[in-house]
């Protein structure tokens, strides 16, 4: 590497680390994720306002108690109320909802009366509401429909049976518990993490280069280095930045592991060794998290990980910066943007498929093709990919990226110097063919 490239990469990674933004997100990144999940969690336990839905059951068949904790039933007697009259009262009350359970005819037809059920509402019904309401409905039927045929509902309730199935992966000779639910979780952050910071840093190359270009900067600094190395060492510099400030972020999450390790593990540990011989106390949820943690090989992840967010970023960013070179605004780039995002789109698809199908032929050919392996293949190290796999899609990854680089200086070094025009697709592909 030249000198000139190495002050390059210098000026761009000291610019970009010195800015306010990168020590803003490099503290509030981690906050961020981790609110991403905590705060859902948290807000899923915050008891809901309570709702009061009107019940008008004419065959006199159900009596839901007091509901669930947010959902309450108020009852009218169907001798003193037609459907007329209740829906009147409802609308006149402005409670929640008005359920009407009308009666079976002169045989109580359970099926005549599930068919017609009505649930009114001034506004739309909540999900988890109506879901409740239907569960209670079902099995109070179900029960009517096992007495009618002789069948004792709490003898069929005793009956009924969890089976929980261990799963054991023998593969290479050994026994390991599947770890399928953590793998699947791993791969999928991992993808999205690359897809992430491709986007978020690819776009910042291109908007710097727009920036240079327009300020006319880039005349005088192509007076002293080659346009080629002037991107080379761009991509270089802020793929830096990127890698930094992942490193810092998962300093910060094995900080939170061990500590939740130390508090939350080492609590359970010490409740299970008072137990009497012999007994094996039901797990805590958070010592089956970590317990299940550590059977997996970070090392071997996060150096894969390493691997292609570098050469995964480094590849689309050379693509944004000969976007960047072609245009004199950021709002001429959209034209050029689609065929970029595209395959970024797909990674993201296929990821799902990947995590639920990791050794089927989508997930083989989508972490072997170089714009979407680093996003696939992510999804499928964690269920141990076989090795000539792995080393096919990191050697054509390389490959691309060196390919991609290429193609992307020789449009640079011609693009960085139009002003004033619009290039179309084909004229920016003319610029590859020109001899210098």
């Amino acid at each position: 590497m030249s000198s000139k490239i190495a002050l390059i990469i210098q000026r761009e990674f000291i610019n970009r680390v010195r800015k306010k933004s990168f020590l803003i997100m490099t503290i509030l990144g981690p906050i961020l994720s981790a609110a991403l999940f905590i705060l859902p969690a948290y807000f899923a336990t915050l008891p809901d306002e309570e709702r009061v839905v009107v019940v008008l059951d004419e065959p006199v068949l159900m009596d839901f108690d007091k509901g669930k904790e947010n959902l309450k039933f108020n009852y009218l007697d169907p001798r003193k109320f037609d459907l007329e009259d209740a829906r009147r009262f409802y609308e006149k009350s402005g409670h929640y909802a008005f359920l009407y359970i009308p009666p079976g005819g002169s045989n109580m037809d359970p099926d005549f009366i599930t068919q017609n059920i009505v649930l009114y509402s001034m506004g739309d019904i909540n999900f988890s509401a109506e879901g409740y309401i239907e569960d209670l409905l079902e099995k109070y039927i179900q029960k009517e429909k096992l007495k009618s045929q002789g069948v004792d509902p709490e003898v069929l309730a005793r009956t009924q049976t969890k089976v929980d199935i261990r799963t054991i992966n023998i593969e290479e000779g050994t026994e390991k518990e599947s770890l399928t639910p953590v793998k699947m979780g791993i791969g999928y952050i991992a993808g999205f993490l690359i897809y992430l910071f491709v986007f978020i840093y690819g776009a910042q190359i291109m908007r710097g280069v727009i920036e240079e270009k327009t300020s006319r900067i880039v005349e005088v600094m192509i007076s002293s280095v080659k346009p080629f190395e002037l991107m080379f060492g761009k991509i270089i510099g802020l793929a830096s930045v990127a890698l930094l400030q992942f490193l810092i972020w998962l300093v910060f999450g094995i900080a939170l592991y061990f500590v939740a390790a130390t508090f939350i593990l080492g609590d359970a540990l010490e409740a299970s060794k008072v137990a009497a011989p012999g007994y094996a106390p039901d797990q805590d949820l958070a010592l089956q998290i970590m317990n299940t943690i550590g059977q997996i090989d970070f090392p071997y992840i996060i150096g894969c990980f390493l691997f292609f967010f570098m050469f995964g970023y480094l590849l689309y960013a050379a693509l944004f910066a000969a976007i960047g070179s072609a245009v004199d605004k950021e709002s001429d780039t959209q034209q050029f943007m689609f065929p970029v995002s595209l395959p970024l789109i797909a990674s993201i698809i296929v990821l799902i498929r990947a995590l639920d199908n990791p050794d089927g032929s989508i997930a083989f050919w989508f972490s072997i093709i170089p714009f979407t392996s680093p996003i696939v293949m992510m999804a499928r190290i964690p269920f141990s990919v076989p090795w000539w796999e792995l080393a096919l899609s990191m050697v054509l990854l390389v490959g691309a990226f060196l390919v991609m680089t290429w193609l992307a200086g020789r449009i640079y070094r011609t693009g960085i110097l139009m002003y004033g025009k619009k290039p179309r697709l084909k004229e920016i592909l003319k610029w590859i063919t020109y001899r210098h």
